[in-house]
């Protein structure tokens, strides 16, 4: 199990230039000029926030696990982690996280893993695939399905069995906590505020999470 990474913010709540909050089950996708700065806050505590990142001039050009694990030989992501594209470009930077720890590997739930994963009554539930694709449309219609890729899971606790495999845990996150990313290219972000109702790791509970960015 990785050691979890705390690191505080300097920045001030009151000096953002941006702030809103998503509701439980509902997405959002903003453009972030170089150099700002996003924070994603748990507000509730243990709500997983399934977040994309594009390059806003190639949105093809998204963010990819692959590149960022093989780069940091660590499939956790906490403070220093360089979110990387898939032709291994830096999008963004991990710059302070009270969390400690969040997974690349889980995936988002879709229509199709809920039945796979709990039962087929649940084929249709509210997931965040649709979320996605529901946001990506609406932002620009050039974007499909083919635009979706493995996405981050900030405040979400996937730890890797000794055989290999995934367990969806218990949250390593509490209410307040937040993680913050600084963009090193114009990037596109897109979260899903994710509607699981079967995973216990949000206490079969979703709850909103709060977006603040600043300029620097």
């Amino acid at each position: 199990m990785a050691v979890l990474n705390y690191t505080e913010s300097p920045r001030k709540v009151e000096e953002a230039i941006y702030d809103h909050v998503i509701p439980a089950g509902d997405g959002w996708m903003h453009e972030l000029q170089p150099g700002q700065v996003l924070r994603i806050i748990d507000v509730e505590g243990n709500q997983a926030a399934d977040t994309l990142f594009y390059h806003a001039e190639d949105p093809e050009d998204h963010y990819s696990a692959v590149a960022t694990i093989t780069e940091q030989q660590n499939i956790y992501l906490s403070t220093g982690t360089v979110l990387r594209s898939e032709s291994n470009k830096e999008l963004l930077r991990i710059v302070a996280d009270t969390c400690g720890r969040h997974d690349t590997l889980g995936g988002a739930c879709s229509a199709q893993s809920n039945t796979v994963r709990y039962s087929h009554d649940t084929l249709p539930m509210h997931n965040c695939r649709d979320t996605f694709m529901l946001q990506l449309t609406k932002y620009d219609e050039r974007f499909t399905k083919r635009d979706l890729a493995p996405n981050i899971n900030f405040f979400m606790n996937v730890p890797v069995t000794p055989e290999g495999g995934l367990t969806f845990a218990d949250g390593v996150s509490a209410p307040g906590r937040y993680v913050e990313v600084q963009s090193i290219e114009k990037t596109i972000v897109l979260i899903s505020n994710c509607p699981q109702l079967n995973n216990p790791c949000n206490a079969y509970n979703p709850t909103p999470v709060r977006v603040l960015i600043w300029d620097k």
